[in-house]
């Protein structure tokens, strides 16, 4: 049976699944048929326009990459070759149908009875998140339960972490009641949080390095087509080093620049589109949580109120949006250099790289697109996690294997660096793989405080996290301590 639904699920694909579980939600909502179907229809539509263009630039980027990598002599023995590995082998393995199936039916319970506000079945195709580090586990250890246990667990946790960061993700990038809560997206969010603080006593809030400050100041030159086609540039040349006096060679380089370009400004387009799609259920999701709701500003309602939720959205959605895009380019020659120079790193990102606006995007987000606080904090997170690829790729290598997944690049080790680049993903892992009850259980202990403050704080938590990310405004103050203001006037 599994196996069954797993066969239709892999030939109708994401592009056709997604749209008919919008449709159902739509329906659900009472949202006219005629309104739910070009809903579905424009989701579709929007994750084909986001396929072609990721598929179209994925292998461009990835020569350009291959060859700058091979410019710096780098020769690591952990080779990144990408998260479609671990998609296919999640789709293979016991553990991972198991919790395709479970994990849907848990994600819609806990939905229904109000544990988490995120309804994550409307991107199920990310499950496959959750599958693969079950998958590995079940390798390291043959126990099924505790596998299957391990991705449940991380779908609990990241469901956490995704509502935590819902009202952040969709103000910033502007689809009403959407986010993202993919496992790969979602753990770029804690040191976000956590770091915001001292990027801020750095000053690094005053620096308005944003998509928006850098067309007001720059002009033409501030503007996603040209900051695109000029940083395609640059990657290009770092990719033909060797052989800058051949007329071959700025072909490519001028050709990459263009074809960046592009991305960065018909992306952005696709996810208007997208978004339009969702507008019908989320006026619908609107009208139910501000009904009854006093004359307050619309964003102190959507902070406070009890009924609002969230629907999860394919997270190629941000992947164009000019700062998460920006950042993830930017980071790709930094964190390759990193990789050289970090001590006891034996992995070398390669597939991936063009990934890294997916892993940053949250981050994005967070700091309501200042391109400064995400390039410093995904410098950190992404180096903790080439440790993290070290320690997972022998058990990684060994698990797909298993799948008939052969790594072509020769390397005696294979990972996937947006997937298992993930530093506190690795060790909940290494805590519930030891099989100890102590460790394991302190894994749940934290995770239940955790949800405990988000159940009973939550308003307080989302008001939080938007005062600091108006922080990064263009001419923000302090708001006055009205108490002080008061007892200084009355003196």
């Amino acid at each position: 049976m599994l196996q069954s639904f797993m066969n239709i699920f892999t030939a109708l694909g994401d592009v056709v699944i997604v749209p008919f579980i919008i449709f159902l939600v739509a329906l659900c909502l009472r949202v006219k048929v005629k309104t739910s179907m070009m809903s579905a229809l424009l989701v579709g539509v929007g994750l084909t326009g986001f396929g072609w263009i990721i598929s179209e630039f994925t292998p461009v980027v990835t020569k350009i990459i291959n060859q700058m990598i091979k410019n710096t002599g780098i020769n690591l023995p952990v080779v990144d070759t990408g998260w479609q590995t671990s998609a296919l082998s999640s789709f293979h393995s016991t553990v991972g149908i198991s919790f395709f199936i479970i994990g849907l039916i848990l994600e819609v319970v806990l939905f229904l009875i109000g544990y988490t506000k995120v309804f994550f079945p409307t991107n199920l195709w990310q499950n496959w998140g959750f599958m693969i580090w079950g998958a590995v586990a079940y390798y390291v250890t043959k126990n099924f339960w505790l596998s299957l246990g391990l991705s449940i667990f991380l779908m609990l946790y990241i469901l956490m972490v995704a509502e935590i960061q819902a009202d952040r993700w969709s103000d910033y990038f502007k689809i009403n009641n959407g986010t993202v809560a993919a496992l790969h997206d979602m753990e770029d969010v804690i040191p976000a949080i956590i770091l915001d603080p001292l990027w801020n006593l750095l000053g690094f809030n005053k620096v308005q390095l944003t998509p928006d400050v850098l067309k007001k100041k720059l002009g033409v030159f501030g503007e996603p087509t040209f900051v695109g086609a000029l940083l395609g540039v640059i990657i290009g040349i770092l990719g033909n080093l060797n052989r800058l006096n051949n007329l071959s060679a700025w072909g490519q380089i001028l050709t990459f620049g263009f074809q960046l370009s592009a991305v960065m400004t018909i992306f952005p387009l696709v996810a208007h589109l997208f978004g339009k799609a969702f507008k019908p259920l989320t006026s619908e999701i609107t009208e139910q949580y501000t009904k009854n709701e006093s004359e307050t500003t619309s964003k102190d309602v959507a902070v406070k109120s009890k009924k609002r939720w969230f629907l999860a959205l394919d997270d190629g959605v941000g992947y164009g949006e000019a700062a998460t895009i920006i950042s993830g380019v930017i980071m790709i020659p930094i964190i390759v250099i990193i990789a050289f120079i970090l001590p006891g790193n034996k992995t070398i990102p390669v597939v991936d790289l063009v990934s890294i606006p997916f892993m940053v995007e949250s981050m994005v987000a967070v700091y309501r697109g200042n391109i400064l606080k995400t390039i410093c904090t995904a410098t950190i997170w992404l180096s903790l996690g080439l440790y993290a690829c070290t320690y997972m790729a022998p058990m990684y290598t060994a698990a797909v294997s298993q799948f008939g997944v052969v790594a072509t690049t020769g390397a005696a080790l294979i990972i996937s660096f947006n997937v298992m680049g993930r530093p506190l993903n690795a060790l909940i892992f290494a805590a519930w793989i030891s099989g100890s009850p102590i460790w394991i259980g302190l894994t749940i202990v934290v995770y239940i405080f955790f949800q405990v403050l988000l159940r009973t704080r939550r308003p307080q938590i989302w008001e939080y996290l938007r005062k600091m990310s108006e922080k990064n405004l263009p001419g923000y103050e302090k708001p006055k301590n009205t108490v002080k203001a008061k007892a200084v006037e009355s003196n």
